[in-house]
């Protein structure tokens, strides 16, 4: 990229090697007939390889076109990969060129006599910029253009009208491309053909066979990531490990994030947003390798938009050393005979200690008693063999706990009331539904399946959630992230009070550790 970069800054500005403003101005009046010109070039994808070649090549035929025509080239104007046909996008070079062409002369104090452009489509694809672009043009007299079509006279009666009829047929061919090419991506989704640009993470170069090695490291996360790790985790693992994307970049978040939200990790196709289905309402299953379930799917979509609301934005607050940081509570009895109830914290415990860290109540302004101080490694055993009793009672009831989605016919009955709908709107003897029926009905059987489409893959996750629970927690919870533990330990503890072991070096009690279990997980 940083080449790519370099390569665009030096086809941009003042050529290398051309004379000073001063001393091009002393050409011009030695040879009134020079022409002074300034070169544009654009294109829309710089191509996979991101090297800035299309914008080369034309800046290259450009000056060649220059040398043949005996032109003097002392500007030249560059946007990469950059769209003309897309109102959101800003071209700042092509800004640049209306500004200078409008003040007659180059940041540097060139006089610009032209304009030249491999072709006109690079200049302008939308009616008003080419609006502009004559406006600005004309706005001073006796400039040339030149573009493939040799040299042409802007100034001609009619030629704005040609050249309007010229961005129309344009803009008319850059549609049917759109829409041949949204056409065809989704005949190939309905097909369940792959229709990726790049190998996508977790498979090989067919986009259909596995890679063990990547498909296996998705697994891990997805089911880290439904038990309660952070995305933000799971990149950290995968940047540890040495995994590149499929472009050869280290992964990012959000590059993370869209991989376990992706439909094709079971076997699904989606376009922008909504999974494609056949005429019975089924997603349609591609060709391709799945690499988990689709249960697990809705479940680490679900836990992913929880988390974040979509937006695909890590969350705020501390990342914690220690396991019980804020959860144990202190439970020395003040004076006046209340509970201190002060949130305690992990600290390094000294040297000479057998164990590595501790859990005091630091005496602070807003109320720490500093009396009680407890033992990391053993109050977090203990904590840690209570909850995972816990959850183990749990897991054994939970997935009963949910029960089958019981709307599942009146999603039928709203598909069949919408296929009936359109049965009847086609049919030219059924004059009971015309166009205004029809579309005064529609929206509301849409926004029907709509929202049963998305109770239902609510469901899918809840139950697929609880599945996922029944498995072996014991030994699942070894390969937990402290961030995992931490949420776990949440879900079913409110808090934990630390009684304090009295005075004196004390055996370690876990008695006078009492959890406060909530009373729903």
């Amino acid at each position: 990229m940083g080449k790519r970069e370099d390569l665009v800054s030096k086809l941009r500005g003042v050529p290398e090697g051309l004379p000073s403003a001063e001393e091009v101005r002393g050409m011009l009046a030695a040879d009134p007939s020079l022409r002074c010109v300034v070169c544009y070039a654009r294109i829309s994808f710089d191509g996979r390889v991101k090297d800035a070649h299309g914008i080369e090549d034309q800046h290259r035929d450009m000056a060649e076109a220059a040398r043949r025509l005996g032109w003097l080239i002392v500007y030249r104007y560059t946007d990469n990969d950059k769209s003309a046909s897309k109102e959101s996008v800003v071209r700042d070079d092509f800004e640049q060129l209306l500004a200078d062409l409008t003040t007659g002369t180059t940041p540097e104090g060139y006089p610009i006599h032209g304009v030249m452009a491999v072709n006109d489509d690079r200049l302008y694809r939308r009616p008003s910029d080419w609006e502009r672009y004559l406006k600005a043009f004309t706005s001073h007299e006796e400039r040339v253009y030149h573009d493939s079509n040799g040299i042409q006279d802007l100034y001609a009666e009619g030629f704005e009208i040609k050249g309007l009829l010229g961005v129309a047929m344009s803009l008319s061919e850059t549609r049917k491309k759109q829409r041949r090419t949204r056409n065809s991506h989704r005949s190939r989704a309905i097909r369940g053909q792959s229709v990726a640009a790049w190998r996508p993470f977790g498979w090989e170069d067919d986009k259909v066979t596995l890679r063990p090695e990547e498909a296996d490291a998705i697994r891990k996360a997805v089911r880290d990531v439904i038990a309660g790790a952070s995305i933000s985790e799971v990149t950290r693992q995968w940047k540890e490990a040495g995994y590149l994307t499929s472009r050869g970049n280290p992964f990012q978040y959000q590059t993370v994030k869209q991989i376990l939200m992706n439909a094709r990790l079971c076997g699904y196709r989606e376009i922008k947003g909504e999974l494609v289905r056949d005429g019975d309402d089924q997603p349609i299953v591609g060709e391709w390798e799945s690499i988990i379930t689709p249960k697990q799917w809705f479940a680490v979509t679900a836990k992913i938009k929880e988390r974040g609301s979509g937006a695909g934005m890590t969350r705020g607050g501390l990342v914690h050393k220690y396991l019980l940081t804020g959860i144990l509570r202190c439970g020395y009895v003040l004076e006046d005979g209340t509970v201190c109830n002060n949130k305690m914290i992990g600290l390094k415990a000294n040297d000479w200690l057998k164990y590595r860290h501790a859990y005091m109540c630091k005496k602070t302004v807003d109320g720490g008693c500093n009396k009680t101080y407890k033992r990391g490694d053993k109050t977090d055993a203990a904590i840690e063999e209570l909850v995972i009793t816990k959850l183990e009672q749990e897991a054994a009831t939970k997935a009963k706990d949910v029960p089958d989605w019981d709307k599942a016919d009146a999603l039928e009955r709203a598909m069949k009331s919408r296929r009936e709908l359109e049965r009847r709107w086609h049919d030219d003897e059924d004059t009971d539904v015309d166009d205004e029926t029809f579309f005064r009905n529609l929206p509301v059987l849409e926004r029907r399946i709509k929202e049963l489409r998305a109770d239902q893959k609510a469901h899918e996750a809840l139950k697929a959630e609880a599945e996922e629970a029944t498995g072996d927690i014991r030994k699942s919870w070894k390969t937990k992230t402290l961030t995992q533990k931490r949420e776990a330990i949440k879900k079913v503890l409110s808090a934990v009070i630390a009684v304090p072991g009295g005075k004196g070096n004390k055996a370690f009690d876990p008695d006078l550790l009492k959890p406060v279990w909530r009373t729903s997980a």
